[in-house]
């Protein structure tokens, strides 16, 4: 890390500062959290200042999860303005996310870096098949859900969520999208979530980094990295309002379709990474 000269550092902020802008835009537009962007951008940053490889994969999805805090915040406040939040949804998912969190760091904590970019990789590619092909094609038509569908499926969104460093918005979108509810509806209420899987996944983090790993990466608190925070968090925030407002005066289909081809390259190049390191 002491060897970078000027240039490289300012490619690197430039880097950094651009993943921001689009994951902020995309969290508000798209109800995604950012995190599928923000792990890969931060993943990379850590690679160039050569942090150990063992942590490397962990304090990516540890600080995605921490930027998330403020993105969620933004984007819900922006969606609640136009009754885009369901928050009778939110509530009856609260706990059950809160022990998927619990677990998922568990996992997220005792997987290798290899393992972690492998499976961040398979996802990449499953949401970018969807905004491809699927999230267009749902009937707006609202079911009931039953309380132990909202259970199961908070448990599992919570638990998968952190080893990926997302706010649940890949996972909970087509979640509510399946049964019927509105798009706008669907990526506000997300947003909200993802506050809740952020907020929680951040303090489990932190605390499986710092007490049980006993992790000492620079600039770093447990698994959660302070510049990569202070780098990303300005930019996430303006542009996940920015993000949030577009959702309501322009046609995302187009947009879906780009954003998911966008995450099919991201997974490739993840597998292929995981490939050089495994």
């Amino acid at each position: 890390m002491e060897n970078l000269n000027i240039n490289e550092i300012f490619y690197l902020l430039t880097v950094l500062a651009i993943a921001a802008a689009v994951a902020g835009f995309m969290a508000g537009l798209l109800g995604v959290g950012g995190g599928i962007i923000m792990v890969p951008a931060l993943y990379y940053a850590f690679t160039v200042l050569e942090f150990d490889l063992v942590t490397r994969m962990h304090l990516a999805v540890g600080t995605s999860l921490a930027i998330i805090i403020p993105t969620s915040i933004i984007s819900t406040l922006t969606h609640r303005e136009h009754d885009a939040v369901d928050f009778k949804m939110v509530k009856s998912f609260g706990i059950f996310i809160l022990i998927g969190v619990f677990f998922g760091t568990f996992l997220a904590v005792n997987l290798k870096t290899p393992a972690l970019v492998l499976f961040f990789s398979i996802f990449a590619f499953m949401v970018g098949l969807f905004f491809i092909f699927l999230r267009e094609k749902l009937v707006d038509n609202p079911k009931q859900i039953s309380n132990l569908i909202k259970n199961i499926s908070g448990i599992l969104i919570g638990f998968i969520s952190i080893p990926l460093g997302i706010g649940g918005g890949s996972l909970m979108v087509p979640f509510m999208r399946t049964f019927g509810y509105d798009i706008r509806k669907s990526i506000g209420t997300a947003a909200a979530v993802g506050f809740l899987i952020a907020v929680t996944g951040t303090v489990t983090m932190i605390t499986g980094g710092k007490i049980i790993n006993n992790v000492n990466t620079p600039f770093s608190l447990g698994y959660i990295n302070l510049l990569g925070f202070i780098v990303f968090v300005p930019v996430t925030m303006i542009m996940a309002r920015l993000g949030a407002k577009a959702v309501y005066k322009i046609d995302k289909k187009i947009l879906s379709k780009i954003f998911g081809t966008f995450l099919i390259l991201v997974s490739i190049r993840s597998f292929l990474e995981y490939l050089s390191i495994n």
